[in-house]
């Protein structure tokens, strides 16, 4: 947990997915995201994507009680989402021990392994073989 000012508590997580780094500052307000200083709607235009961001708040009952500051970097959209979600997780845990259960029966303490499998040589991408001819 970090302080900014006396009275202003804030909470701070660290979310990845793929090569998105996303890092969180939760204080207590009204429900206010902004992402990269730009609102949620700007940075993020799919409604899907935004459900994805705010669901760690609707699993553990929490909608509105905080404001979210989020500086997120790498990766594409969708990345990024995975990574905010991840990081208001675990900002949501140091807020309070007791969202854990039901944050993780919810899968969003786990941080997403897959990653971009590298090209192998021989090969034209990752598993993909050199066009095939008979004659």
């Amino acid at each position: 947990m970090t302080q900014k000012n006396k009275n202003t508590v804030t909470y701070m997580g660290t979310g990845r997915r793929k090569t998105s780094v996303a890092r969180v500052y939760l204080t207590p307000g009204t429900g206010v995201v902004t992402i990269n200083h730009k609102p949620i709607e700007e940075h993020l235009p799919s409604e899907l994507l935004r459900m994805t961001v705010n669901s760690p708040f609707e699993t553990t009952a929490t909608t509105g009680t905080f404001d979210v500051n989020v500086n997120v970097k790498g990766g594409g959209l969708t990345g990024q989402a995975g990574a905010i979600r991840h990081g208001i997780s675990r900002a949501l845990l140091e807020a309070s021990a007791d969202y854990r259960p039901a944050l993780k029966a919810a899968g969003f303490l786990t941080r997403d392994p897959r990653q971009k499998e590298r090209k192998k040589y021989g090969l034209r991408g990752a598993r993909r073989a050199p066009q095939f001819s008979k004659r």
